[in-house]
């Protein structure tokens, strides 16, 4: 039996999740679990997953202990994208397996999870034995577990932020810089998202450096001048930068040399 503690749209969504795939699940909200004593269900869990936000985990883990419910034969598992099996330490001296598990998707619905973690990847780290429930309990959810190396949670989740959250305020920049050149607002909203979705599915096929467009991978130092022109403020100068880290992709690519330096240059100043 599987035992979730946390009510919010991860812990619903994956005790929704395991259900489906045949698992016997209980649910506990963090709240029901007390000072001095945890959630019966918890004692007779084989696994027990902390779905709590990640200032919780600690605390939850500490309760966890006090009420010695957590035995050597346990797995606990918690869902955080930066913490590792160390937010667990108050359970060290129970014997049980340590670790974490991070589906690497958004949630907004419990009800949509499960559809949203099919296909998608999840990081593993901790004690052996989590690691290996850690991946059971992804196949189960359709989910492509991969293990990550002692330390490397920070750095991992800071390419989670990256690769979606600034997707997200990218997007939000270009449609304000579309509607400050005169496009109506609720159309520079929308314009760039078929762009953006052609962009992930060539991401899909083909590596970062192939999947590259536009006036920096084709070394077109006029375009790229004219758009520095055309900008401001921060959308310049994240344009720039950008731009800069974007040479190294067209370089990869087999951008012309000369072309590159005089890219380099025209984007440095900007950047500055």
């Amino acid at each position: 039996m599987i035992a979730i503690i946390g009510g919010g749209r991860m812990g619903r969504g994956l005790a929704l999740g395991l259900a489906e795939a045949g698992e016997r699940v209980e649910l506990a909200p963090g709240r029901e679990l007390g000072a001095g004593e945890a959630a019966p269900v918890v004692g007779a869990a084989d696994t027990i997953i902390l779905a709590v936000p990640d200032d919780a985990i600690s605390g939850v883990a500490a309760r966890l202990a006090a009420a010695a419910a957590v035995s050597a034969t346990q797995v606990v598992l918690h869902l955080s994208g930066l913490h590792d099996r160390g937010a667990l330490a108050p359970l060290e001296g129970t014997g049980a397996a340590l670790g974490s598990l991070h589906p690497l998707q958004t949630v907004p619905t419990a009800a949509g999870a499960a559809e949203r973690w099919r296909g998608a990847f999840a990081a593993l780290e901790g004690d052996d034995r989590a690691l290996v429930e850690g991946e059971r309990l992804c196949r189960l959810l359709g989910l492509k577990a991969f293990r990550l190396p002692v330390g490397a949670k920070p750095a991992y989740h800071a390419g989670a932020v990256i690769a979606a959250n600034y997707a997200v305020t990218l997007s939000a920049l270009a449609s304000q810089v579309a509607a400050n050149a005169g496009v109506e607002p609720s159309v520079a909203a929308r314009i760039y998202l078929p762009l953006l979705r052609g962009a992930l599915e060539n991401l899909e096929r083909l590596p970062p450096a192939a999947a590259l467009t536009g006036p920096i991978a084709r070394g077109d130092v006029a375009t790229v001048r004219a758009h520095l022109a055309a900008l401001s403020g921060e959308a310049r100068r994240l344009y720039a930068v950008l731009g800069e880290a974007t040479l190294a992709l067209a370089l990869e690519a087999g951008l012309d040399r000369g072309r590159a330096g005089e890219l380099r240059a025209l984007l440095g100043e900007a950047a500055r």
